[in-house]
């Protein structure tokens, strides 16, 4: 089964030796977008891009890796976003962006058509940061066609992976994602993240959160510390198999999810996509940058 994967990818500006930076792209639904084709998932990205050669280059660079781009809208005279990685010592990473202007944000302004494009599809794949784009007359929009999409059985997938500078302030937040988490099948979140949105809590009060808005299958991704799986209405903690002491944590949410979707898109039970899931992000964070090249992803 084939699963559209909506956001953005920008232009990315990633650590090499000090103090040059390597040039490359990422984004984080196209992430899981290019581990998920790579790992036999079928997916086509949705986005818009310019008609620059930046924007070439990264469509060229997408159909290499698989992943369909017939739903990559072209506007004239735009550019893609930027943003740039800076790791600390211990591979934790912060972002500056350069974004406002870049076409993903108007998407479904531009080409309103889309929503139509997307209904044929069994699952559909999101982010916060995806989210954190849109107007609120667009979210409306929005969340009126996954209302309708999941009426007719359309599966939707979320990962709110919260980024505090892409949204103007936590109460919007708040708002934008306890709108979704209505609208949502699967979620995996990443347990950093819910701790900045909530503060000090358990995994398992986590996944109860997720569940009393009526999420079906939860993964909450808790680093060295494993996974919290909720599937089929039981609760499973699957820890980490091997500790990976990381490069760079780019991507680390993202590859899993990647992985994760493959295998549950490929009919693979949900303890078995949290095991592909954690493999994949552990050979990520051993390597720089949102994509491993493809000759050292042997998995």
């Amino acid at each position: 089964m084939k699963i559209a994967a909506i956001g953005e990818c920008m232009l990315e500006l990633s650590s090499a030796q000090a103090p040059m930076y390597r040039l490359g792209f990422g984004g984080d639904t196209l992430n899981t977008a290019v581990y998920l084709s790579r790992l036999g998932g079928e997916v086509d990205y949705v986005t818009a891009l310019g008609v620059d050669d930046f924007s070439r280059d990264m469509i060229d660079a997408w159909k290499a890796e698989g992943v369909g781009c017939d739903l990559v809208m072209k506007k004239e005279g735009a550019l893609p976003g930027l943003y740039m990685i800076q790791t600390d010592d211990e591979g934790e990473r912060t972002f500056q962006y350069w974004r406002q202007n870049a076409p993903a944000r108007t998407l479904f302004e531009d080409f309103p058509s889309l929503f139509d494009a997307l209904k044929p599809y069994p699952y559909l794949y999101l982010s916060g940061i995806t989210l954190s784009l849109y107007s609120d007359a667009t979210l409306n929009k929005l969340w009126a066609f996954l209302d309708d999409y999941r009426t007719n059985g359309g599966k939707v997938v979320f990962d709110i992976n919260y980024r505090p500078a892409s949204w103007p302030d936590k109460t919007r937040t708040d708002h934008v994602f306890n709108a979704m988490l209505t609208r949502t099948d699967t979620a995996l979140p990443s347990f950093d993240d819910e701790k900045v949105l909530h503060g000090e809590h358990t995994t398992h009060e986590c996944v109860a959160r997720y569940v009393e808005a009526g999420v079906s299958e939860v993964i909450v991704k808790d680093g060295i510390n494993g996974c919290l799986l909720y599937a089929d209405g039981e609760t499973t903690h699957i820890p980490v198999p091997v500790k990976v002491n990381p490069i760079d944590t780019t991507a680390a949410g993202d590859s899993f999810n990647g992985a994760y979707l493959a295998a549950r898109l490929n009919n693979k039970d949900a303890k078995t996509a949290v095991a592909a899931g954690q493999a994949c992000a552990a050979l990520v964070i051993s390597h720089r940058g949102a994509i491993v090249p493809a000759d050292q992803f042997n998995l």
